[in-house]
């Protein structure tokens, strides 16, 4: 009896594929709109913490300008002037002409450039400029010395020695910049956290002399966490104890964010689906 009621009813079967089809609509389209995501948020970043105070002293460059060498579209009239000192003394501002007029220079100024949205996209460019000359420095002698030197002073200061070094390395990992940047060799297994489980790791180099002195012939390995590679621990392993795998360093880093389903050939992993599409059995050989 419990059978045909079962028959009778395939609103469960009927959900569970509804779920599996929008989980399988939410893989696909999850990936495009991160990576949109992350770009736009980039975008707004430099657009609001660079060129904003870029675009805000050209802005007031051109007020300097315009109130010293006069341009006459930015020029107060002297009605204008009037109004703008009698406001001043009721907020008991600077109620002078010399001040009252830069006000209003700089208000026309803010308004011209507000209209003419096309003028932001000057700072977004010399701040990309910027940043590509920024770069080019760093790589050069003289642009290390300085960087370092501005690094030391930073760290000095309390609360953020705490905080730089840690956000410093993770964008160095991002992005492989900085003189110091994290490389890798090789990807390893050890068996961690005891015998018989096997994780994934990055070789480093070397132990350092002290640690190779005190536990002998050895490797520095990272172990990324998972999803989020960029943080992890670092262990220091026997030579004799490491396993080579036959994978890059990105194949590694997408097996480690997509927890497994990744694998080396970029493809998805066998799961439930396949063994489903095969009646449900394995194969082992």
């Amino acid at each position: 009896m419990s059978n045909g009621t079962d028959r009778d009813n395939p609103q469960p079967q009927k959900r569970s594929k509804t779920s599996r089809f929008f989980l399988r609509g939410l893989g696909v389209i999850l990936p495009s709109v991160l990576t949109l995501w992350l770009l736009v948020a980039a975008f707004r970043f430099i657009d609001s913490n660079i060129a904003g105070p870029i675009n805000a002293g050209l802005r007031l460059g051109v007020s300097a300008i315009a109130d010293g060498a006069p341009l006459q579209q930015f020029i107060p009239t002297d009605e204008e002037l009037a109004t703008e000192q009698a406001r001043a003394a009721r907020l008991r501002l600077n109620e002078t002409e010399e001040s009252a007029r830069w006000r209003l220079v700089r208000t026309n100024v803010d308004s011209w450039w507000g209209a003419r949205w096309y003028l932001d996209l000057t700072g977004l460019a010399l701040a990309m400029v910027a940043i590509y000359f920024l770069g080019r420095l760093v790589g050069g002698y003289l642009g290390r010395r300085l960087l370092a030197l501005f690094e030391s002073g930073l760290v000095a200061l309390p609360g953020i020695r705490q905080v730089y070094p840690a956000l410093k390395q993770i964008v160095e990992f991002l992005f492989g910049g900085g003189q110091k940047k994290m490389s890798f060799n090789r990807v390893v297994l050890i068996e961690y956290p005891r015998p018989g489980i096997w994780s994934m790791g990055l070789v480093t180099g070397d132990a350092a002399g002290p640690v190779a002195k005190a536990v002998g012939e050895s490797v520095t390995v990272f172990m990324p966490s998972s999803p989020t590679p960029f943080t992890g621990w670092t262990v220091t392993v026997p030579k004799s104890d490491v396993r080579d795998v036959d994978m890059s360093i990105d194949e590694a880093l997408r097996y480690l964010v997509s927890a497994g389903v990744v694998v080396p050939d970029g493809n998805p992993a066998r799961g439930r689906d396949s063994a489903t599409a095969t009646g449900g059995r394995s194969q082992v050989g």
